[in-house]
Order: C-alpha cells, then structure tokens, then sequence
C-alpha cells in the first residue's frame, strides 16, 4: 500500500510540472538603443502543457555580488533599473496546449538615457482551473506559479566606455584543495558590461619560461567587484616564481594585471 501512494504521489507531480510546462526565447536580451530613441525586439512565447495557459509580464531589478550571484531587488529600486524603459506588448496573453506566439519588447530611452542600465522581465504562468481543482491546492496549502525570469540590458551604441582593472591576487589554497587556488579582484570602472577573462602567468625567475594557464571567463557589470577563482597545478618544478593575473575584457583596451611572488620548495 505504501509502494501506491509513492508510486502516485511521483504520477501527480509528474503531471503537475507537465502541466505548468512553458518555454520562452531569448532568455537575454541587449538593447543598445541611443538616447530618445525606441527599440523593439521579439520574445516567444510556447506552451509545452496540456492545457491552455495564460500568460502575464512583470519587471524587477537586480545586483550582482562579489560572488556573481544575482540579487533581486523590485523594479524601480535600483540606481541602474531599466524598469519605467520597458514595456511588452501585449501584456497578457492566452495560448492553448503547444501554441506558440510572440510579443514585443519595446525599450524606450530617454533623451538623457546615456548609461547602461539593466533588469528583469518575469513571464508568469497561470493554468485554467475548474473549481474544485482551486479548492484541492488550497486545502493542500499549495499555489503553483511557475515563471521565467529574462535578462534585459541596455547601453547606447554611443557608449564606449569599457574600463576595468584587477587587483588583490592571493592565494587561498586550504588543505582540503587539489590544486593551488588563488582569487583576485576584477573591478568595472567603467559604464559598460564587460566580458572579462582573466588568465593566470607563471614565469620561473631563474630560467625565464612562462607558463600560461586557462582563463576564467565572467560578465562584470558597471560598478561592480567580481572575485576570480584561479588554480595551478601541484606538480610546479621547484624555485621561485612570479605569478601574474592579466585582464582581458577587449574592445581595444590595453591588458589589465597584477602579480605576486611564489616560491615552490
């Protein structure tokens, strides 16, 4: 008996996630509209489930963190929203099981609108019901709300300020670590995203020879501190070393770096 109601506990959960089912595409959008100009892009909508959905937008903000985590923050709240340039349209729409629509994004700049800005549209999903299926997720305590949240930015063509500089390389090898593990700083001064890579450089100071090692690769928004992790592997020769980290992030600027000394015994 107790082997049954697993087996459809999982067929309900099962149908539920199907149920709720949707796609939407692109999940990023860049907007690089000059100032007192309008932009529009597509957005499709599909819908994967059984039934027929109906489908609502909303907006918020976001920070990233030295950890590249993104924080959410409502719309309106951060000094880089893009929030109050956003609309979709239509706001609200209906699709039956496997239709797929489109709807336009229109991101309205104004004339001062020089900076990069950034945010979220959320796609929310709300599922047809008959009253007693209400009922049933409401005396289970349960309200299914599935969404997709999509990330919007926008930098006039205008806007070429790309800057960045990286500091604070150190080493944060711990005993439970395989590799030789270091962090260093990469900082956006400028007002541009920047793809940043930061690749690590080992030359023996007695011989010369260098060694370059992978790069990291990390979107840096405007204003913020993003922490790399690096490693390098334990089997170095012994000697002493200089290690640099040297920045990368295009756009003809010149190579960002910093170094510290190692000794390998």
């Amino acid at each position: 008996m107790k082997n049954t109601l697993i087996a459809l506990s999982l067929i309900f959960v099962t149908n539920l996630i199907f149920a709720q089912d949707f796609e939407v595409a692109p999940v990023i959008m860049n907007f690089d509209a000059n100032p007192g100009q309008i932009q529009k892009k597509k957005l499709t909508i599909r819908n994967h489930a059984n039934v027929k959905q109906s489908f609502t937008f909303d907006f918020g903000d976001y920070e990233v963190n030295e950890e590249g985590k993104k924080v959410r923050q409502s719309a309106g709240t951060s000094k880089r929203s893009c929030a109050s340039w956003t609309t979709v349209t239509p706001n609200l729409i209906t699709l039956n099981p496997n239709e797929e629509r489109e709807v336009m994004v229109l991101m309205t700049v104004p004339k001062d609108g020089f900076s990069t800005k950034w945010g979220m549209i959320y796609v929310q999903a709300s599922t047809e019901q008959q009253g007693n299926e209400i009922d049933k997720q409401l005396a289970t305590g349960i309200k299914v709300t599935p969404r997709i949240a999509i990330l919007i930015s926008q930098s006039p063509k205008t806007n070429h300020n790309y800057k960045g500089k990286i500091y604070n390389l150190k080493e944060v090898t711990t005993e439970k670590d395989s590799l030789k593990t270091f962090e260093v700083v990469v900082e956006n001064t400028g007002d541009k995203i920047i793809e940043g890579s930061v690749q690590l450089l080992l030359a023996n100071m007695e011989t010369a020879n260098e060694t370059k090692y992978k790069p990291e690769k990390n979107r840096v928004f405007p204003g913020e501190k993003r922490t790399f992790t690096l490693t390098l592997p334990n089997n170095i020769p012994q000697g002493k070393y200089v290690l640099a980290a040297v920045l990368n992030y295009g756009h003809g600027s010149n190579l960002e770096g910093t170094q510290l000394l190692l000794e390998f015994k």
